[in-house]
């Protein structure tokens, strides 16, 4: 028989799948209606709003595989979202830069993703927000060691 405290954690555990899934299916429904799937648009608005990444460091960065990230970068530099540069103090690393197109489709589409994300949260106030942030982070840090 589970003690009270490991069934405490079973229930929170789906409880936070369970939330996390249904907020992320609404989210990803506005990214594919825009012809993006939830990665390549995780990466471009990486690179919108942090600048140009070497390739080597955007899985870490939007928690993706790094087998996984050519595939994306190709797909979105066949769309003309985004480009490769050689970095010119080492060969070794290739940079992924966004392209004025690309600029101008995550301006297109960044604010009804933000609206509907604030949608999506606003069952809880500002503080319970703040609350949930550092629940969350109290939460994941100690699991990133196991």
């Amino acid at each position: 028989m589970e003690n009270d405290a490991v069934s405490t954690s079973l229930k929170l555990f789906i409880v936070l799948s369970r939330a996390y899934k249904a907020i992320n299916e609404h989210v990803n429904k506005v990214i594919h209606a825009n012809g993006l799937n939830p990665t390549e648009f995780a990466v471009l608005e990486l690179l919108y709003h942090k600048g140009d990444q070497p390739m080597q460091q955007i899985g870490g960065k939007i928690l993706l595989a790094s087998g996984s990230i050519t595939y994306v970068v190709d797909k979105l530099e066949q769309k003309g979202l985004l480009k490769r540069i050689a970095c010119p103090k080492d060969r070794r690393v290739t940079y992924a830069q966004i392209t004025d197109e690309g600029k101008k489709f995550i301006q297109d589409i960044f604010p009804e993703h933000a609206q509907q994300i604030d949608k999506l949260m606003s069952s809880l106030s500002g503080e319970e927000k703040l609350q949930a942030i550092e629940l969350l982070k109290k939460l994941g840090i100690p699991a990133g060691k196991f």
